[in-house]
């Protein structure tokens, strides 16, 4: 059993399929099969029951899940100890939706690298899914994002809520026009925008992240919902301006980290981070 093996059966675990490991591991398809079957050798028990929908962890499987990842963590976690200078005694890795880096969360990372200045730090950017894969995997400690899975193991815990707001490069403008840019926040959005916009057609523009709204708007004019936490620089030089009478929308964001951690440095910036929630959230509400 090596680790590339491990590496393998917690991508197939995370994506519910041979193939689609295949391609986030950058092998071939039988590449994966091969590693799994020497694995499943090796423990001397099926792993995973292959079928058209995909591959399923056999309770077998789901037993050798937290083992699985307990290994690869211990592997990383060496790697990256075995590689820090010497005034670092632990290293963190957080990824986040490119929303929440924007402006709060480097704020937050520098807080906790004052904080804990003998604790490197890794950031990385990432959509639900991928930040989902990486903390199943153990490659990334803390997730931040708005629209996690529930799986076993991990742990989602609410930050605090953004607020969506409708912002236009034209305000004298009627709304909606043809330059209306649909940003797909996730599901909650989607229904809170349906149930306040029931007859409207699909925009002409969609994008999935906000930060590229706003250089669309921003470039050609228009309008969409964004956090007015990512907004209010733009506010407040008048290159951005509220849609009157528009609704307000709620985005939950939450942050996902595993639930069997015994790390006290991990401990450590779950705990600044639910703090600099909190005041984040004071600080909006109040």
């Amino acid at each position: 059993m090596d680790i590339e093996q491990i590496r393998t059966f917690l991508s197939v675990a995370a994506n519910g399929s041979f193939q689609e490991a295949a391609n986030r591991l950058y092998v071939t398809q039988s590449t994966v099969s091969m590693r799994i079957q020497r694995l499943e050798e090796y423990l001397r028990v099926p792993l995973f029951v292959r079928n058209r929908s995909g591959a399923h962890l056999t309770q077998q499987g789901r037993r050798f899940l937290k083992h699985a990842k307990s290994m690869l963590l211990t592997l990383e976690q060496a790697k990256h100890d075995i590689g820090l200078p010497s005034r670092f005694r632990a290293s963190i890795t957080v990824g986040a939706r490119i929303a929440l880096w924007e402006t709060m969360l480097p704020r937050w990372i520098g807080e906790i690298r004052t904080s804990l200045p003998d604790v490197s730090l890794r950031c990385d950017i990432g959509f639900e899914d991928d930040l989902m894969r990486r903390l199943i995997e153990g490659t990334v400690d803390i997730g931040m994002m708005y629209a996690p899975q529930h799986s076993p193991g991990l742990k989602v815990e609410h930050l605090f809520d953004e607020t969506l707001v409708l912002l236009t490069t034209r305000p004298n403008d009627p709304w909606p026009g043809d330059d209306y840019i649909y940003v797909d926040w996730g599901p909650e959005f989607y229904a809170q925008h349906s149930g306040f916009y029931p007859d409207m057609e699909r925009p002409a523009q969609v994008v999935n992240i906000g930060w590229l709204g706003i250089q669309l708007i921003l470039s050609n004019g228009g309008s969409c919902f964004l956090p007015i936490r990512m907004a209010e620089s733009f506010v407040w030089a008048r290159r951005l301006h509220r849609v009157p009478c528009s609704p307000e929308f709620k985005l939950p964001s939450y942050m996902a980290y595993p639930l069997d951690t015994d790390s006290a440095v991990l401990t450590q910036v779950l705990g600044n981070l639910r703090r600099l929630a909190t005041v984040e959230r004071q600080t909006r509400y109040s």
